[in-house]
C-alpha cells in the first residue's frame, strides 16, 4: 500500500481589475505589463470592460457629461466581479507600476472594508485627459486604487442595482462605510502626478505606483508630463516584448 502525500494547495492568484477605456487602451496594456514585470506573487489581471458588463447587464446606467471615463462607475463592481470573496484590487489604467504588488499585498489587514491612499487633492486645472471635465469633490482620487475586502459584508451592499442607481457622490466618498473601516495605504502607491513630490534623499517618497490622474503621454496633450519619459520607456519595452512574441508565435504555426 503506497503512503500519501498531502500536496499543499498553490496560493489563489491576486486579482487585480484595471478600469479599462477604449480611449485608453495602450495605457491599459502598460499599467498591465508594468504589473506582471515586477511582481513576485502570481496575480490575475482582469480588465473591467464596461461594454462586457453591458451585454452581461450587470450595468445599465445612462452615461453622463461628468463621467471622465468609462469605468467611473464600474469600478465599483470590483466585489461583486469577485464574487465577494477575499480581497482584490482596483486600479485605473492611468497608472504605471514601479513596486512589487506583493508589498502593497503585504498591507492588507482584514479588519478593514478596503484600505486606499487618503489623498487631500483639490485639482487646479479644469480640464484632465483629453479634455474631459475636471471635478473637485471630497475623497477625490481615493476610488482610483482600492484594496477591497470583498467578503466584507460591508461590500455586499455594491450590488450592481446599488451601482447603477446610486448618486457619484455615495461611491466615490466610500458613504457605504463608516470611517473606521476604511484603512490607509502608503501614497507611494497612488503618487499623483502633479500633485505628490520626491524629497530629495527620502526614499519613503519615491514612487511604487505613478497615476497620471490629470492625462498621460499616451494623449498628445499631455507629452510631455512629469514622468511622462518613465512611462514611454516601458511602453517601449512592452512593444518590444509583444512583437517578440508574434514572432515566437508565427512560427510556431
Amino acid at each position: 500500500m503506497s503512503a500519501t502525500h498531502n500536496t499543499p494547495n498553490p496560493p489563489k492568484p491576486f486579482r487585480i481589475f484595471i478600469g479599462y477605456d477604449t480611449r485608453e487602451h495602450i495605457a491599459y496594456e502598460v499599467c498591465r505589463y508594468s504589473i506582471l514585470k515586477r511582481s513576485t506573487i502570481p496575480v490575475e489581471i482582469i480588465p473591467i470592460k464596461q461594454s462586457e458588463l453591458r451585454n452581461n447587464n450587470h450595468f445599465w446606467r445612462e452615461r453622463n457629461k461628468l463621467e471622465s471615463t468609462e469605468f467611473s462607475f464600474t469600478r465599483f463592481l470590483t466585489p461583486f466581479l469577485a464574487n465577494y470573496q477575499g480581497w482584490a484590487l482596483f486600479v485605473d489604467c492611468d497608472f504605471l507600476y514601479l513596486g512589487d504588488v506583493k508589498e502593497l499585498h503585504d498591507v492588507i489587514d482584514d479588519k478593514y472594508a478596503l484600505m486606499c491612499v487618503k489623498h487631500e487633492y483639490v485639482p487646479t486645472e479644469t480640464t484632465k485627459m483629453d479634455g474631459a471635465v475636471q471635478t473637485v469633490y471630497p475623497r477625490k482620487n481615493w476610488s482610483s486604487m482600492v484594496l477591497y475586502n470583498c467578503g466584507h459584508v460591508k461590500n455586499r451592499v455594491l450590488t450592481p442595482e446599488v451601482v447603477n442607481s446610486e448618486s457619484g457622490a455615495y461611491l466615490h466618498r466610500f458613504m457605504w462605510l463608516e470611517d473606521e473601516e476604511i484603512g490607509a495605504v502608503p501614497f507611494v502607491w497612488n503618487f499623483l502626478v502633479g500633485h505628490n513630490k520626491v524629497v530629495e534623499g527620502d526614499e519613503t517618497t519615491c514612487p511604487k505606483a505613478i497615476h497620471f490622474t490629470s492625462g498621460g503621454p499616451w494623449f498628445e496633450a499631455w507629452r510631455d508630463c512629469e514622468f511622462g519619459e518613465v512611462w514611454v520607456r516601458e511602453m517601449e519595452e512592452y512593444e518590444k516584448v509583444k512583437e517578440k512574441e508574434k514572432k515566437v508565435g508565427d512560427c510556431c504555426k
